[in-house]
């Protein structure tokens, strides 16, 4: 049950959030970011996660610097892709709560199956956990368990969960109450073909839904499985749903060979009906590769957009899972759009890359630069002359487009098996042209003891707000 401090109800306002703008064009002039929350998690599942603050402010005497760790309570929990109570979709015309405030970061476990509710007030930097739902309560509300992706929406806050309470197929999506933070129940109505899950996001302008698909629990908590690698066991396909009626319209197959289409960023803009899908592996030549979603002749199409080949490598230069392929893939993780919808970023965890494109033209990208952070083999150092494990992974972007934030670690067993010589958890800032190309900066935050996963920006970023006005 859930019985911890409960929040304090919502403080009405006669005018909505200021971290709220109708538009991706409007919130791009926001205020820059002050602070980052980041995700903590702890390779040692006895020990428990942590929520660090740093400190983004360069006119700050203590930037680049962690200013606080709020500690979780609980062992065990794995944070993940967690995000803010409210958001700019508060603004959309049929939002029946328009005045909450973006005040509460929902933190969803992965292996516990355990969410907390984070105030940030009155300090910012030094949040604390008001609220707790246990994963006895997630599981007997909603029937899911393993709650991964968090999401602010105009009617409630919608959480994705890769499995049933069982760690089997089938995950889905779940919806808390704006005001209570209670679990509403299952947001499927009719869920078609659609079995397993991973991210969500939304046309709203369109009343359109797309999912992703990972893997069951039982199949992905122990690390990847080869069995079902080979028999293309992993998630391969992009489902598209009527948000409104919550039923499934169709499942679209993001190539025979592809396995773990993980990461959804569609358009910002709410009258472009396009987006983005990252697969992490291609079976056939160990490539990952970006999948572009569009509406064309009355109905939903998917087609590859981008290629990334996997890098030839020594066998003594791998980890055992990799050394009968005599080669490292880019293992694409994350990828995150620009809120003017012109840039893509694309994280290469295994071979330590972080890709810039241009994707003006959404069906015709242009390859604008690159930097290089760890990586399996390459394993390149920062500029600032640190050694880097891991590779780029989770991405977050400023909401003026200026700013990139990356963090380092996948999921603490998958980070064992292709880092095995171990991970310790960082965060870099990269810069960004005004007209593109992307270079290091001497930001860099190291964590000691623990790994560094999802990012949030305060007031909000590339990834935490939709819009229904362009």
């Amino acid at each position: 049950m859930a019985t911890t401090i409960t929040p304090p109800g919502r403080q009405t306002s006669w005018l909505p959030d200021s971290t709220f703008y109708p538009s991706a064009r409007m919130a791009a002039q926001a205020p820059p970011e002050t602070l980052a929350y980041v995700a903590l998690v702890s390779p040692d599942p006895a020990q428990p996660d942590a929520l660090g603050v740093i400190d983004c402010d360069p006119e700050s005497a203590t930037f680049g610097e962690i200013t606080y760790r709020m500690d979780l309570p609980h062992a065990g929990d794995e944070l993940h892709h967690y995000g803010w109570n409210a958001c700019s979709a508060s603004l959309c015309p049929y939002a029946p709560h328009p005045h909450v405030r973006r005040r509460y970061l929902v933190l969803p476990g992965l292996r516990s199956s355990r969410i907390y509710i984070v105030d940030t007030e009155p300090d910012p930097g030094r949040p604390h956990i008001v609220k707790t739902i246990e994963p006895d309560e997630l599981a007997a509300k909603t029937g899911y368990s393993r709650p991964h992706t968090v999401h602010c929406g105009p009617d409630g806050i919608y959480v994705s969960a890769i499995g049933n309470a069982e760690g089997e197929a089938p995950g889905g999506i779940l919806v808390l109450d704006h005001d209570s933070f209670e679990p509403l129940g299952a947001w499927e109505i009719d869920r078609g073909p659609q079995r397993l899950a991973y991210d969500f996001w939304w046309h709203l302008g369109w009343d359109v839904m797309l999912t992703s698909e990972w893997g069951t629990p039982n199949s992905v908590e122990a690390g990847l499985q080869p069995d079902i690698l080979m028999n293309k066991g992993y998630g391969r396909d992009l489902h598209v749903w009527d948000l409104r009626r919550r039923r499934h319209l169709r499942a679209l197959r993001l190539g025979d060979d592809a396995q773990f289409v993980l990461e959804l960023r569609p358009a910002h803009h709410p009258g472009r009906r396009y987006g983005f899908a990252g697969v992490v592996l291609n079976l056939s030549d160990l490539s990952s590769s970006i999948w572009a979603w569009h509406f064309r002749d009355g109905d939903w199409q998917v087609e590859e957009d981008i290629r990334i080949p996997a890098e030839p490598a020594a066998p003594e230069l791998l980890p055992p899972a990799l050394q009968p392929f005599g080669a490292v893939p880019p293992l694409v993780t994350d990828i995150n759009l620009s809120l003017d919808d012109r840039f893509l970023y694309v994280s290469c965890w295994g071979t330590g890359e972080l890709r810039q494109y241009d994707v003006s033209d959404p069906l015709h990208p242009e390859f604008t630069g690159s930097v290089h952070l760890g990586g399996i083999v390459r394993r390149a150092a920062h500029p600032s002359g640190n050694s880097l494990t891991g590779g780029p992974q989770m991405i977050e972007l400023s909401r003026d487009g200026r700013r990139v934030y990356v963090t380092n670690s996948l999921y603490r067993t998958w980070d064992d098996q292709f880092y095995p010589d171990g991970m310790q958890g960082w965060l870099a800032r990269l810069d960004v042209g005004r007209d593109g190309g992307i270079g290091h900066s001497n930001f860099l935050v190291r964590f000691d003891g623990h790994r560094a996963h999802q990012v949030r920006l305060s007031g909000g970023d590339a990834s935490s707000d939709s819009f229904c006005f362009g």
